[in-house]
């Protein structure tokens, strides 16, 4: 017997549809909604003790500014007794912060491609109609726009609670220790952290070894900006005023010799100084018409250079490292699903 043929639709392959975007958010939702669970757990937690702990802070802050005049002895005691009370335990919290957009990055950004990759569950994924691009794209995309609103609705709350260290002069709005905890930079960082761990899991292919690279990798980032970046977004501003403004961040202070603009150590002002002490104390006075080392020094041909950044850069430094970091974050991200188009097959 013979059977006749139908012809076959042409394409069969040509008339398997893509799976629209919105259903592959919802299976990045399913997939990693225990990692978002987590940040949301990590953010939610350290929200809550700034919040009680800053009313704390902020109502003993509140006694501070009601005190007058402020240059009497009580009022001089009150700030003395905030400062002790909150000041080491906020710089300490402050410390530990700086680990929060690492930990992200290492555990949320690091599994999103090296899971699938390790377990080989990607192949499957891409017979549905999801394609590596698109399954790339799907999967980092929502989540880096995820952690980084909500570093960024933390930062928020951190930067109130940070306030009266920052009007009481303890601090300085460009310090190291609390100025990438602020403003966009918290985000910045946060959204490069997880960038690093997704190339990182696209590169190796291995969850656990992912998770250790995106932690080095992240850590020398951050301390290279630290140290030697961020001190030259702008040039500093030098100066030999000797009281510079409580809220600059001061790069170096040196003496020098007026005349040939030569350095000079420690150990040689010391000399000098003391050298004058004992000259002026055999005439029974101490250091000749001077009320200070520092004016002593200056009326002796020597000036005191300060190089600093002025506290007013603040968003100026916030913009840059912002917009480099996110640079940074794009670049990364690109070069990962380059990397799914080209070798994860």
């Amino acid at each position: 017997m013979t059977t006749l043929t139908v012809p076959g639709r042409s394409g069969n392959k040509a008339s398997l549809r893509p799976v629209p975007w919105r259903r592959m958010a919802w299976v990045t939702w399913r997939q990693h909604r225990l990692a978002l669970a987590g940040v949301t757990a990590l953010l939610g937690v350290l929200a809550v003790y700034v919040w009680l702990t800053g009313l704390q802070l902020h109502q003993a802050y509140a006694t501070v500014t009601a005190c007058h005049p402020a240059s009497s002895l009580a009022c001089q005691n009150i700030a003395d007794n905030f400062n002790s009370t909150y000041s080491s335990t906020a710089e300490a919290f402050a410390g530990l912060l700086q680990a929060v957009p690492a930990l992200i990055g290492a555990f949320v950004g690091a599994p999103v491609l090296a899971r699938e990759l390790e377990t080989g569950t990607f192949g499957y994924t891409w017979t549905q109609g999801f394609g590596r691009w698109r399954w790339a794209l799907a999967k980092l995309v929502p989540l880096a726009v995820v952690v980084t609103a909500a570093a960024w609705l933390f930062s928020l709350l951190f930067s109130w609670y940070f306030q009266p260290f920052l009007l009481e002069g303890n601090q300085t709005p460009l310090a190291p220790a609390v100025f990438d905890l602020r403003g966009i930079a918290f985000a910045a960082w946060t959204l490069a952290a997880f960038a690093i761990g997704a190339l990182a899991g696209m590169a190796i292919r291995r969850v656990v070894a992912a998770i250790g690279t995106t932690l080095a990798i992240y850590a020398a980032l951050a301390l290279a900006a630290g140290i030697y970046l961020r001190q030259h977004y702008l040039t500093p501003l030098l100066t030999t005023v000797m009281n510079v403004p409580g809220s600059a961040w001061i790069m170096s202070q040196q003496w020098e010799t007026t005349k040939g603009g030569h350095p000079v150590s420690l150990s040689v002002l010391y000399q000098i100084l003391q050298g004058a002490h004992v000259q002026s104390a055999g005439k029974g006075g101490g250091l000749p018409r001077s009320s200070s080392m520092d004016q002593f020094l200056t009326q002796h041909g020597y000036t005191h250079w300060t190089t600093y950044q002025p506290g007013s850069r603040f968003w100026m430094f916030q913009w840059i490292e912002g917009g480099w970091l996110l640079v940074l974050s794009v670049l990364l991200i690109a070069v990962a699903v380059w990397l799914v188009r080209r070798r994860a097959a």
